[in-house]
């Protein structure tokens, strides 16, 4: 039995404008198009024909159901009010898809785009546009949107396992802690996690805590209401708000300050949000997924993060491993990249592929897609080669004085002329060795001067922090140190 629409619902369906004679038969695109004032112009249906769109039409429930399941694309008029995308998202949504939602406004509302932009809509244009070269590139960024989608490597057999776990965590919509080391992929395992859940219709807000000044984290996070304070000439939502019914993502948690942390908390704890300079709380639903490179529990010793906010953030826990514990990501990786940077196919070479395999990556996946768009620049003949891989190392002298590569923090070989070489144990600043380079004594020594006065500083003070105040560094340039001195001494480095 066919299901009716509510009369207003109905009344807006009605009027979409059924397949004209004069549309091209090879679209690929569908578009549901809703406009409760006007149905489209001549100009109109032109522009969406050159842009390879095309018009549907419904007037039950069932209809709109069974024309979502062929739906890329939704064009709604907007005036006045927001309520016709309300109720258009929620239908959407009912029957469990995600379409992107286009809103056509008149050019006097620009106000009401933004509150559009920030409900969640793909994209908003001019009521009267009718020009098909902006049609076309809504319709290349849907078709973008659609190609990428879901496009998730994780290929070895550990990634496979992590990729199982994600989803059978997202079905249970708690609140996720994601740890693993810079750059290995925490923010794509978030968007897994977000895409697999019920809310993957809903939006995915992400930001990260450690790249943002704390004298403006306060205002992202809450918001602030109309002349809350001086160059406030309207409201802004925070990312609790923009995240409602969908997920909020916190990158580097763990660099977000005391104070905040305690904001933090009492949100998780109530979900309510108060805005700056506002008095009434606004309530909020939103899954939180946060992730860190920072040993959290470490850091709760050390007085530098809240331990009821850590025990409030891990309900469960996602580790990602490095990317060179992960081989047979890799190459799957570069293929994944290469496509997104080249419109050209582009081939790896065996010694190019055989290189890729046995470097150590430190800067994880970050670092692969340096070395792939360093490589695209580089090649010829559309084939990457051994020579057109350049890694982010330093130049030091081997044993026969020659200039090769070695990573900063101590490779385990060295590549040179495309051939892997054994490194020798590294000496320490107290050895000596007739065959080992000058420059390697006196980066040795130069290491272990750093490494004691760390440890001094450590030693003489309550936390890491006054620690770094009085080494005159950042506490996150001291991390780093502390954290290359733990690579160094794995690498048979010594600092006794």
């Amino acid at each position: 039995m066919s299901h009716k629409l509510s009369d207003n619902t109905e009344s807006r369906l009605k009027k979409t404008e059924a397949k004209s004679a004069d549309d091209i038969t090879d679209c690929k695109l569908n578009a549901l198009w809703l406009d409760p004032f006007t149905p489209p112009s001549v100009l109109h249906k032109k522009a969406l024909n050159e842009a390879s769109i095309k018009l549907l039409s419904v007037a039950t429930l069932e209809e709109l159901k069974g024309v979502l399941n062929d739906t890329h694309l939704v064009v709604i008029r907007i005036k006045n009010s927001v309520s016709l995308y309300d109720e258009v998202f929620s239908l959407i949504k009912s029957v469990n898809l995600s379409v992107p939602i286009i809103c056509r406004i008149d050019r006097s509302e620009f106000e009401l785009g933004i509150n559009i932009m920030e409900k969640g809509a793909f994209q908003v244009l001019a009521s009267d546009c009718v020009e098909a070269n902006d049609w076309k590139a809504t319709a290349e960024k849907i078709e973008e949107k659609t190609k990428n989608k879901n496009t998730y490597i994780f290929v070895d057999k550990e990634s496979k396992k992590l990729f199982n776990l994600a989803e059978k965590v997202a079905e249970a919509d708690v609140t996720t802690l994601i740890t693993g080391p810079t750059g290995s992929g925490k923010e794509v395992l978030a968007r897994v996690l977000h895409d697999a859940s019920k809310r993957k219709t809903r939006s995915f807000v992400s930001i990260n805590c450690g790249a943002i000044p704390e004298n403006l984290m306060e205002d992202l996070l809450f918001g602030h209401e109309k002349g809350a304070f001086t160059g406030a000439i309207k409201e802004h939502k925070g990312v609790f708000e923009q995240a409602d019914q969908g997920t909020l993502f916190l990158d580097e948690i763990g660099e977000l300050p005391l104070n905040l942390q305690t904001k933090l908390l009492r949100v998780l704890q109530e979900r309510l949000v108060t805005r700056l300079g506002a008095v009434n709380a606004i309530k909020t639903d939103f899954r939180l997924i946060a992730a860190t490179n920072k040993d959290l529990k470490m850091a709760i010793s050390e007085r530098e993060f809240r331990e009821d906010l850590y025990f409030r953030i891990s309900t469960f826990r996602l580790n990602i491993a490095p990317l060179n514990r992960r081989i047979d990501d890799i190459l799957p990786l570069t293929g994944h990249i290469i496509s997104k940077h080249s419109k050209e196919f582009v081939t790896l070479s065996t010694e190019a592929q055989e290189k890729l395999l046995t470097y150590h990556w430190p800067g994880n996946v970050r670092e692969l897609d340096n070395v792939v768009q360093r490589a695209l620049v580089l090649c010829e003949d559309k084939i990457i080669r051994n020579r057109d891989l350049i890694f982010d190392d330093l130049p030091v002298l081997n044993d026969i004085g020659e200039s090769t590569e070695c990573n900063a923090l101590g490779s385990s070989y060295l590549l040179s002329n495309g051939k892997d070489h054994a490194l020798k144990n590294h000496p320490t600043s107290e050895q000596s060795s007739e065959n080992t380079p000058s420059t390697l004594k006196l980066g040795d020594a130069v290491k272990t001067s750093e490494f004691k006065t760390i440890q001094s500083a450590i030693k003489s003070t309550k936390n890491r922090n006054d620690a770094a105040k009085v080494l005159g560094i950042s506490p996150r340039t001291l991390r780093y140190k502390l954290a290359q001195f733990k690579n160094l001494e794995t690498q048979q480095y010594s600092f006794e």
